[in-house]
């Protein structure tokens, strides 16, 4: 699965480095390395929604409040159910 979240400036704004930080530790806490691909890019044309950022080419937003829920619902449940 690959997750892409944007580090352009109005999501660095909203928190975008706290959310990659946060993902990467859970990542690695659920031994998903080698099934999650984590990525940046800039600007991703959804500014107004908070941080964006897609999982398997869906758009969601998220702040660093909901980073753990956001991982556990589309991220931890969908790659394990993939097994």
């Amino acid at each position: 699965m690959k997750v892409t979240v944007c580090i352009g400036s109005s999501c660095h704004l909203k928190g975008s480095r706290a959310i990659v930080e946060e993902l990467q530790t859970l990542i690695a806490e659920n031994g998903l390395k080698e099934r999650v691909e984590l990525a940046g890019a800039f600007c991703m044309g959804n500014c107004q929604n908070g941080v964006c950022v897609t999982a398997d080419g869906k758009n969601f937003s998220v702040t660093p409040a909901t980073v753990g829920t956001f991982f556990e619902n589309e991220i931890s449940a969908k790659v394990k159910s993939a097994k």
